[in-house]
Formats: structure tokens, C-alpha cells, sequence
């Protein structure tokens, strides 16, 4: 199951000289990680290069800034995808030391730093929501209600008319199961509308 982290969390790793500063944080999307990025830049004026690795919202993108390529970036994303995180973005910014890593050492270095920012992060599961709607005779609105609070479900309106007309949300991998269960206690006369 994907996850998100809940916030920001920073590490940093001393190599032979150069210094990289990580940092693991939530962001809905490319724009906000760009942005985050350019921050970054004007934060760390002398830093060598400020790689980042980005999943959200489907997806994806590993830069080098600079660093031989699929050194930094993608080992960075990579982190990300063997965590299965989403809605994550990666930073390491590289304050040059004089010595080089080669290439095998900067994947190494790229990859712990984001490493070690994600071991102090707090993960927390992506639930994916599903919003219902339908109608029931007055003599199942109780059943519906109670039904509805079992699941973990959230009501979101109630209306009243010839019918009790309700929408409410809950997670997407119980609705097919409460629908179901619905239909079946209900022997047919709740009807559901545009189950979108």
C-alpha cells in the first residue's frame, strides 16, 4: 500500500570532505517540489548542486543538477520507490569537499542520505476515498447510519424527502463490501446513484 510521510525531515552526511544535506518532505505536486527546489538554490547559494527525486500524483522525476548522470537523482528516486511513497519529495543539496567520490560513491552518498532522512520519518498509509450516494425507505435509515459508522465511513449529508437520501465517504477498498451487504440487508430497495 502507498504511503506519504506526515512531515519534513532533514539528515546530513559528511564524505570525504563534501557535505550533503537531506531533506524527505510531503508535496502534492511537480510545481510545489519546483518550487521547493528553487528555495533551496537561493537558501544554498555556494552548495555544487541540489539534486531532488519527486513521486506524486503519478508521478515521477529524478534530476542530477549537475552530478554525472543517474548518479543522484535517480538513485534518490529509487529510495522512494522501494519504500512505495507518494507524495514525496527528496532534496540533497552537495557542498563540494575538493575530493572525488566516483560515481559508485556518490550513488552510495545520494541514496544514504535520503536513506537516513526516510528512517525518522513517520509514514503514513494513502487511503484512497470513495464517495457514495443513495436512497432508503425511512425504516432502513438506521440500518444505513449504523452501517456507515461500522466501516468507518463519514456521512456527509442527509436529506429528507419521500425517501432519506444520503452521500457519505469511506475507504475505497470497503465500499464494494458494504454496497453489497447493503443491498442484501436491504432486499433490494436501496438504490444508488452515480457511484462515482
Amino acid at each position: 500500500m502507498a504511503q506519504c510521510i506526515s512531515s519534513a525531515v532533514d539528515s546530513e552526511l559528511l564524505i570525504k570532505k563534501s557535505r550533503f544535506i537531506g531533506c524527505v518532505q510531503p508535496v502534492p505536486d511537480r510545481v510545489t517540489a519546483q518550487a521547493i527546489v528553487a528555495g533551496l538554490r537561493a537558501q544554498h547559494p555556494g552548495a555544487a548542486h541540489v539534486c531532488w527525486a519527486l513521486m506524486a500524483g503519478g508521478h515521477s522525476a529524478a534530476v542530477d543538477d549537475g552530478e554525472p548522470s543517474g548518479t543522484a537523482g535517480r538513485p534518490m528516486l529509487e529510495v522512494l520507490r522501494h519504500q512505495d511513497l507518494e507524495g514525496v519529495l527528496a532534496t540533497v543539496v552537495r557542498y563540494y569537499g575538493g575530493i572525488q567520490l566516483g560515481a559508485g560513491g556518490l550513488v552510495r552518498a545520494y541514496t544514504d542520505c535520503v536513506a537516513q532522512a526516510l528512517k525518522s520519518a513517520t509514514k503514513v498509509p494513502i487511503v484512497k476515498i470513495k464517495t457514495l450516494h443513495c436512497a432508503v425507505p425511512y425504516a432502513l435509515e438506521g440500518l444505513l447510519r449504523r452501517e456507515i459508522e461500522t466501516t468507518g465511513g463519514a456521512l456527509l449529508s442527509v436529506q429528507h424527502s419521500d425517501e432519506v437520501e444520503f452521500t457519505f465517504s469511506l475507504a475505497e477498498a470497503s465500499a464494494d463490501a458494504l454496497v453489497a451487504h447493503l443491498n442484501e440487508a436491504g432486499q433490494g430497495r436501496i438504490s444508488w446513484q452515480d457511484n462515482g
